[in-house]
């Protein structure tokens, strides 16, 4: 939980860091989030499990991402968000990015 709200933190366990290649685990308990941040490289999410994301942009738009377990997507540096599982069970994903 963090320091200033109930809402559990996504736990990141970082399997690879490299001069070239990060691969993170990222695991969320039901309503745990990432926290606002912002990705300082390119990266690939790879779900490890079908499941629906809660997407926060930087305006406060929220949108709802369905993820299907193994199929990737990409997106450039710069992404502004907090991600949030909507699912009432464990989700988790790999994040690869490319420094």
């Amino acid at each position: 939980m963090t320091e200033t709200t109930n809402i559990p933190a996504a736990v990141p366990t970082v399997m690879i860091d490299n001069d070239r290649t990060r691969v993170t685990e990222w695991r969320f308990a039901p309503g745990a989030a990432t926290g606002w941040h912002r990705h300082e490289m390119d990266y690939v999410v790879v779900p490890v499990m079908d499941g629906t994301l809660k997407i926060v942009d930087k305006n406060g738009t929220e949108n709802l991402a369905k993820l299907k377990d193994g199929i990737p997507y990409f997106r450039d540096i710069g992404v502004e968000h907090d991600v949030i599982n909507a699912n009432d069970y464990e989700f988790a994903f790999v994040e690869i990015e490319f420094k």
